[in-house]
């Protein structure tokens, strides 16, 4: 297996201060391999298996192969995890189709770090058993539903919404789960017509998602989930530069409140460093350092002009967010280009539905599936 150096960005970070924030993180770890937001606050599969790669990332391996145990140990039969367990004990047992994708992400994370195949096959029934659940929850417009509720113990009715950064995040999930099955030769065609119906959605149909336009995530995640790239992508996080990006502090997670966040900072520079705007990226990355404690930890955001930090709480996804951008600025690991993307498959071909939008490549010749 690899073991690969702890990242550096130049001017901004050192190696010794990633590790610092890397040991915050697995500090804040629970007994049975869970990364809640904070001490006492909840868990969810997404922040959680952002937090186990920067755990790997950052000098913390056996922290990271913990949190990955919970995840197979939590994993519903459906393939789906709870929004939020606490302590162990379920709080809201909705299934969300974003956080349940992911744990793809991080295998294929883990795999370009380690080269661990013995790992992967492990994981693989869990991610397949995740991508099947999120698959089968693709709307007609191609877009995916965000959750399901669950009611006594069971699936109950499904949110027919679909959320843009959610699907987007969604899409790359889906390359990663088509590399692994590549990797083992598990061939998952059903995953490759998903992410082409998906993706035709995230290009040309982003109006037909659940408005959540003053947030800053539905903002570049098009582009950080590797949908839109290229001049698109430009285009793209140009239209609302200004309105999201507070200079010298970082950028909103609403557009309505002077509340900057680092962890849709640091998304937002892997994103531009995505786009090969390597320059914007790292002044952006060394802005939302005003965020760093003195412990190695990130408060969430702080709000302005006053300067206070709010909420007065320091969280393991931001800290998580900020050792990734900093893989990602300084190509350190080999896991630095999961963002980037190139390590996936090539994207999927774009599959449309009867939407008459000249666009498409071509029609899909099947019905939507729905549930």
């Amino acid at each position: 297996m690899r073991r690969s150096a702890i990242p550096a960005v130049a001017g901004v970070l050192t190696a010794a201060q990633v590790a610092q924030t890397a040991a915050g993180i697995a500090a804040m770890q629970e007994a049975d391999g869970a990364v809640p937001w904070t001490v006492g606050e909840h868990t969810d599969a997404w922040n959680h298996v952002e937090g186990a790669m920067a755990l790997l990332v950052g000098g913390q391996p056996a922290a990271a192969a913990r949190a990955y145990d919970w995840c197979l140990a939590t994993q519903r039969e459906d393939g789906s995890w709870p929004m939020k367990i606490v302590a162990g004990e379920i709080e809201d047992a909705s299934g969300e189709t974003n956080m349940s994708a992911y744990l793809a992400v991080g295998v294929w994370h883990h795999w370009l770090v380690r080269r661990d195949l013995a790992f992967v096959r492990r994981m693989w029934p869990s991610v397949r058993r995740a991508l099947d659940w999120v698959a089968g929850m693709q709307l007609p417009f191609g877009g995916i539903a965000w959750s399901q509720e669950w009611k006594d113990g069971k699936p109950a009715r499904t949110n027919q919404d679909g959320l843009l950064a959610g699907s987007s995040s969604i899409y790359q999930s889906l390359r990663a789960g088509v590399a692994l099955a590549e990797l083992l030769d598990r061939p998952q065609p059903e995953w490759e017509l998903t992410g082409g119906r998906l993706g035709h959605a995230l290009r040309e149909h982003r109006d037909l998602f659940l408005d959540k336009s003053t947030f800053s995530m539905d903002w570049y995640y098009p582009v950080l989930g590797g949908a839109v790239r290229g001049a698109a992508g430009h285009a793209l996080l140009a239209s609302r530069w200004d309105e999201f990006v507070m200079p010298g502090l970082g950028i909103r997670c609403v557009d309505t409140n002077p509340w900057v966040t680092g962890a849709e900072t640091c998304e937002l520079v892997m994103a531009l460093d995505a786009l090969g705007d390597r320059e914007r990226a790292v002044r952006l990355f060394a802005d939302m350092q005003h965020l760093r404690h003195d412990n190695g930890d990130y408060w969430t955001g702080s709000v302005h002009p006053e300067g206070v930090f709010w909420p007065g709480e320091q969280t393991t996804y931001t800290a998580a967010a900020v050792i990734l951008a900093a893989d990602a600025l300084s190509g350190t690991t080999p896991g630095s280009d999961i963002m980037h993307g190139s390590s996936l498959p090539a994207h999927f071909d774009e599959l449309a539905l009867e939407c008459g939008c000249p666009s498409a490549d071509r029609v899909a010749g099947f019905s939507a599936r729905t549930s």
